[in-house]
């Protein structure tokens, strides 16, 4: 969704670049900043859609930059914190946030809020994330991760919601090799693959569906060795 504009705000690394890699991964538009004062100039030289701040941070912390930046827009601010404090939690909404997460959490449930959030705040400002951006092509194979329908032709195709998960995580990353446990961490939000037949097993049922012939697979492709890419050319 290259019109929707996001800002991440968070000194720890590690954080920040994964919310930044599940954002894109929906289609959306993210700028990262490591630190209070480096999200200000990110503000100051781009409209937002929606601003998600740690709470902790050198230079100017999160609460304080609510403060500024809530003076100056109306986009959702979600806050973000290590600390399960209530009186972190109240003053951060008080001054104007919208939300509040306390690390660590779950990446779905992060990216459900993320989507409410500016589903909320397109429908209030009158604005409307255009439709095409949330339809993706490949061939004849079409993904709309609005209404979570997938057709091949005129024929629609029904998933299951881990297999559109998974089909979404391929289309978002194309032509990217994967392997079994990297697929298991992203669509299955964990870092621990008891057994690597299940990335196996739902592969198998998603070609089923989405392929003409799951023997010869043109857009799941096996990269032996190593693991998993779609092709979508």
């Amino acid at each position: 969704m290259k019109d929707v504009h996001i800002l991440v705000v968070d000194d720890e690394m590690e954080i920040l670049n994964l919310l930044k890699k599940y954002l894109k991964n929906e289609g959306y538009n993210v700028d990262a900043a490591s630190d209070g004062e480096e999200g200000l100039l990110f503000f100051k030289r781009k409209k937002y859609d929606l601003i998600i701040l740690d709470i902790m941070m050198p230079k100017i912390n999160g609460i304080e930059l609510c403060k500024k930046l809530r003076n100056q827009t109306n986009a959702p601010i979600i806050m973000l914190t290590a600390k399960d404090d209530e009186i972190d939690k109240v003053l951060g909404l008080r001054i104007g946030a919208d939300d509040y997460i306390t690390k660590p959490f779950s990446m779905n449930e992060f990216i459900a809020r993320i989507n409410a959030h500016l589903r909320r705040y397109f429908v209030l400002s009158g604005r409307l994330i255009p439709q095409s951006s949330l339809v993706l092509s490949f061939k004849d194979l079409k993904i709309d991760l609005k209404s979570y329908s997938v057709h091949r032709g005129a024929n629609e195709i029904q998933l299951t919601a881990k297999e559109f998960e998974l089909l979404k995580f391929f289309v978002n990353n194309p032509n990217q090799v994967f392997t079994k446990a990297q697929i298991f961490k992203n669509v299955w939000d964990n870092t621990f693959i008891e057994d690597d037949n299940t990335v196996m097993v739902y592969i198998r049922r998603l070609r089923k569906k989405i392929e003409l012939n799951p023997e010869k697979p043109e857009f799941i492709q096996t990269v032996w060795g190593i693991g998993y890419k779609f092709v979508g050319e």
